[in-house]
């Protein structure tokens, strides 16, 4: 998709100056004054930008190189079948279409090189402008519009351009707005000062940290085409967005220990290394918002570990803006342009959603995206995978669009827990039941090898299923945690009913408990969402609550079932901990390691016979208090 949109140069609309004003103060619609032997005119020498007459050709070092690269690039991809294989639209039937016309650069030539504009960042030799999606109001009148300036030669305007083909809902048409804040100049940023510290501190290790993310991160969780991103990387690095590469080298942090060469060596800071990076991206989302910024966002919210949820939900809500605007909500696979692009929007909409609805069920706040707001086909396997993909890349492909899939089950259980409008015996009958029976839908889908990991617990050797295996019993335990709320609130349930239902919630916890036991130490090392780090913590906090509402003497409760798995999540995590340096069980050890010990050493050496009328007395001499019991889920994240 083109990046920017210009129109042609205009004359002067009088003949007071023997030459016209340069293109720079064109745009910045200032006056033009030549000083003299000076190659440049006075504001082009104060803003640093090059002078460049109308129907002069430039020369400049900067188009030089960018269209060194665009050559370089289109040398390198040119087959067009090594890349993934998009079908067309089951909807509307593929035919034949006229080629797009190049936009600035003739990138949409090949179908790799788009990719050099998408993640050309505030320090790359970038276009000035950047595309702006036209909103449904106003589509029909900007299409009649643009249709007659493009008919008259003499008057000028923003041009827009369509994709898609269709009128009404399916049209979809873009317009070029300004890129940077005016009066800014894009030569050197904030993003690239911070990059280049973070670069200064883990030379010479950089190249290895970004094939680390391409084989590891990527492989599970694809935002880029490996090859040309290090094609990139390796040839034109001063073309990606400095704020993309902070992000994936403070990602990789979390991955040092498991590099075999990386792992004898010191790493480094790593809070410091994550501010660099947060600050870069920032600077960047303020200075020049694009593509490469929606990127950044999810390596950086994706990035391990979690110690700001404000701050993630920040950049998820702006990502989520930034992705309507840029019309990632909308299905590409019928619009003119290369399929490597339209596969880059697909990829790009697919993980920003499985990010934000993750990130809901783990913060507690409704999610950025609603359903019925976008129709992005979801990723399928022949999207993924391209003709020469090796088994693993296959297997790892079958594991995301099963995470992807599984998402869309994860938003119906959303709906159910943040809409407060919910109709009238919603949540008392068929529709609850429908959440189960969604769940166990998608189950039966599943291709065979996805099926073990999510029945049997198996083939979790495959990248990403372990991910992929703990985000299925999060679900089905808060499926079961619905069920037991709604039968307590009917009031009149039996209370064999209500002892079964409590005996299903725990057994799904049980199950979180003992897949945390069985890890071994390649699945530690392998791709985790960080909301992994919420799952337990919300399995040992149900595991309390089943204990302190099933038993009703101290004895019951020393000898609870649910509490000694509370305290076998916790002993496991700890193991990891200590041994492995994995972090994704510290939310749950700093919230609930001394709750457990305080309700298990008030409970020791208590006979189970002993009889106690009212658990309140228990609570309120021996047990902490409940503030004690249940800290704030805010307190471990204060002064980060």
């Amino acid at each position: 998709m083109a990046e920017a949109f210009e129109s042609p140069p205009e004359p002067r609309p009088y003949r007071s100056h023997l030459r016209p004003a340069c293109l720079q103060c064109r745009r910045r619609k200032s006056r033009c004054k030549l000083e003299q032997h000076s190659p440049r005119c006075l504001m082009c020498s104060v803003h640093g930008t090059p002078c460049e007459f109308p129907g002069q050709e430039s020369n400049s070092p900067q188009r030089q190189r960018k269209a060194a690269v665009r050559q370089r690039i289109a040398s390198r991809w040119t087959e067009e079948q090594r890349a993934p294989t998009i079908p067309p639209n089951p909807i509307s039937p593929a035919e034949p279409r006229p080629t797009p016309p190049a936009g600035p650069g003739g990138l949409e030539s090949h179908p790799q090189a788009p990719l050099a504009d998408l993640v050309a960042g505030v320090g790359g030799v970038e276009a000035r402008d950047s595309s702006h999606i036209v909103g449904p109001a106003v589509t029909g009148d900007t299409q009649v519009l643009s249709q007659y300036l493009s008919t008259e030669p003499g008057v000028s305007g923003r041009p827009a351009r369509a994709w898609g083909r269709g009128g009404g809902r399916a049209s979809v048409m873009f317009t070029s707005v300004r890129k940077h804040p005016l009066g800014i100049s894009s030569h050197q940023t904030v993003a690239q000062q911070k990059n280049q510290v973070i670069e200064k501190l883990l030379e010479p290790w950089l190249e290895e940290l970004i094939d680390l993310y391409l084989e590891k991160v990527n492989l599970c969780f694809p935002l880029l085409e490996p090859s040309s991103f290090r094609y990139l990387y390796r040839n034109e690095k001063e073309n990606i967005s400095p704020s993309l590469l902070a992000c994936i080298y403070a990602h990789m942090m979390a991955f040092w220990r498991w590099s075999p060469r990386l792992s004898a060596h010191h790493c480094p800071d790593v809070r410091f290394i994550w501010n660099m990076a947060s600050e870069a991206l920032y600077s960047e989302l303020y200075l020049s918002p694009g593509i490469a910024t929606i990127i950044a966002i999810l390596i950086n919210t994706g990035g391990r570990p979690t110690t700001s949820m404000i701050g993630n939900s920040v950049q998820l809500g702006s990502a989520v803006s930034l992705a309507h605007s840029l019309g990632l909500n909308r299905d590409p696979l019928d619009w003119d342009m290369q399929p490597s692009e339209k596969l880059f929007r697909i990829k790009l909409w697919w993980g920003l959603l499985i990010h934000d609805k993750w990130c809901c069920l783990a913060y507690g706040t409704p999610s950025h995206i609603r359903r019925g707001q976008y129709d992005v086909p979801t990723p399928r396997l022949e999207y993924l995978c391209s003709q020469i993909a090796t088994p693993q890349e296959v297997a790892a492909s079958s594991v995301y669009v099963a995470l992807a899939t599984l998402t869309e089950t994860l938003d119906n259980y959303l709906e159910y827990l943040y809409r407060l409008d919910l109709p009238e015996g919603f949540a008392g009958g068929k529709n609850v039941a429908d959440l189960g029976a969604g769940l166990d839908n998608w189950e039966e889908s599943l291709g065979d090898d996805v099926r073990r990991i999510i029945i049997r617990g198996t083939n979790l050797h495959i990248p990403g299923a372990a991910n992929l295996r703990l985000a299925y019993l999060s679900i089905r335990l808060h499926g079961r945690k619905i069920e037991l709320d709604i039968e307590k609130q009917k009031g009149e349930s039996a209370e064999g009913s209500l002892a079964r239902h409590y005996l299903q919630v725990r057994r799904a916890a049980e199950e979180i408990v003992l897949f945390v036991q069985e890890l071994e130490e390649r699945h530690l090392g392998d791709f985790w969402l960080p909301v992994a780090a919420f799952a337990f913590a919300s399995t040992v906090t149900f595991l309390l609550r089943c204990a302190l509402e099933t038993e009703n003497s101290a004895g019951g409760l020393a000898q609870s079932a649910s509490l000694r798995l509370a305290k076998d999540l916790i002993t496991a995590l700890a193991a990891y901990r200590q041994d492995a340096g994995w972090d994704l069980g510290d939310l749950c050890l700093a919230q609930y390691t001394e709750v457990v010990d305080k309700l298990l050493s008030s409970t020791a050496g208590v006979s189970p016979s002993t009889a106690i009328p009212e658990l309140q007395e228990l609570v309120m001499s021996d047990i902490p208090d409940v503030d004690e019991l249940f800290p704030s889920l805010w307190d471990m994240f204060e002064g980060t």
